[in-house]
């Protein structure tokens, strides 16, 4: 039996959990980023060995999405999830014991390994439990975690290292994925009954799908540039606090959250005119271009925000575009190749990033950022075949769109 029959009842809480899982990989993979100031000041850590330490990071997960997706497809959310959520458990928790470049190396490849499963995960949960016609919203939902959890973050993380240092933070990092995992088994028991996994191959040659993974990959790397970075800029230009840098960092994370659900919104409402609604998307963040020239913190705040706004719509117009092509059996697949491919840009440009940091040549580097929206939606005009009537073939029984939106 097939995802969308199963969903002949809606069942929200599987989502929700998606929700928690996701809010918790984000305030694994930001409390790093948060303490960076501290942690590189008292383990006399480059920017340029941060840079590569987050790229470890982001290769793991670049490769984790899509072999996270095809497990998912095939095993089931409630086995897959389970043992890659306990995985990264493990991983954050062995932040708390790094010392310097290798053992913070390790402990963030390992985490992006694990956390590679969040988005083929709540995609795949979303497909299974709820009907077609609330995937939409479903999406949001399921997704919305991850900006929920960089937003909420800084609130967390930096009471928690005052109170009991940096290592601390990531013990108590551990601790909530445990608790996930024991909400997870109650949850869980009943997501994948009545599911058949099919066997539906991705079609590699379609330009759709190569569309989509470069507008995501390519045109959302501000919000990894954002979320790694800017505790280090902030740090550097207006000499804020660690303090003052966990009442603040919660602002551009605000705008991922509200664009998931604006986006989502926007969409509903014009419907799939991908071409107007990716040129607006992309347009809301050329501000970055020139944040670096702004005059004090509020406005560089502002700007961040914007971008991250801007790139909430690229992911949810992204991936709608590709359910929109592809067929939900797939579906952990393809959020894990259009996640992937974020983290492959991200883990090829943190480092040069933390280079530029280390050389102060900030306003290259916000250029640099700025420039990547652009680029994907260049490639996602040059590729995605708009303008042709869908052509649908079969591939092993299941109806593809090679053409169309």
């Amino acid at each position: 039996m097939s995802a969308d029959r199963v969903a002949s009842e809606d069942r929200w809480l599987p989502a929700f959990s998606m929700l928690l899982v996701s809010l918790l990989s984000y305030i694994d993979r930001n409390a790093l980023a948060i303490l960076a100031p501290t942690i590189l000041r008292e383990t006399h850590l480059s920017g340029e060995q941060y840079g590569i330490i987050i790229a470890c990071f982001s290769w793991a997960y670049m490769l984790g999405n899509p072999l996270w997706g095809h497990l998912l497809d095939r095993m089931g959310v409630r086995r897959g999830m389970t043992v890659a959520v306990g995985l990264w458990t493990v991983a954050s928790a062995a932040h708390a014991w790094a010392s310097g470049f290798w053992s913070f190396a390790a402990a963030r490849a390992l985490l992006g390994a694990g956390e590679g499963a969040t988005f083929p995960g709540g995609l795949r949960t979303v497909a299974q439990t709820l009907q077609p016609s609330k995937r939409g919203k479903g999406l949001a939902v399921a997704y919305s975690g991850g900006s929920l959890g960089a937003m909420i973050a800084p609130l967390i993380v930096t009471p928690i290292a005052v109170w009991f240092g940096w290592h601390g933070v990531f013990l108590a990092t551990g601790f909530f994925g445990v608790a996930w995992l024991l909400l997870w088994r109650k949850v869980g028991a009943t997501v994948d009954q009545g599911v058949t996994f099919g066997k539906e191959q991705i079609p590699w040659r379609s330009p759709a799908l190569w569309a989509y993974m470069l507008v995501y990959g390519v045109g959302a790397l501000p919000l990894g540039f954002i979320l790694y970075e800017s505790s280090l800029y902030l740090h550097a230009r207006f000499a804020w606090s660690q303090a003052t840098l966990g009442k603040v960092l919660w602002i551009p994370p605000s705008a991922w959250e509200a664009g998931y659900f604006a986006w989502g919104a926007i969409l509903d409402r014009a419907g799939p005119r991908y071409k107007g609604l990716m040129l607006a998307a992309m347009l809301c963040g050329t501000p970055l271009f020139f944040a670096h020239s702004l005059p004090n913190g509020a406005w560089v705040l502002a700007v961040m925000w914007l971008e991250m706004f801007s790139c909430a719509g690229l992911v949810v117009l992204s991936v709608s575009y590709v359910t929109s092509v592809f067929p939900s059996g797939q579906a952990g697949l393809l959020a894990g190749l259009g996640a992937g491919a974020w983290g492959a840009v991200v883990a090829l440009m943190m480092p040069w990033f933390g280079r530029l940091f280390d050389q102060s040549a900030y306003g290259t580097a916000f250029q640099m950022a700025a420039a990547f929206p652009v680029a994907g939606y260049a490639l996602w005009r040059v590729l995605s075949p708009m303008q042709k009537k869908p052509e649908i073939t079969t591939v092993q029984g299941a109806s593809w769109q090679r053409n169309g939106r």
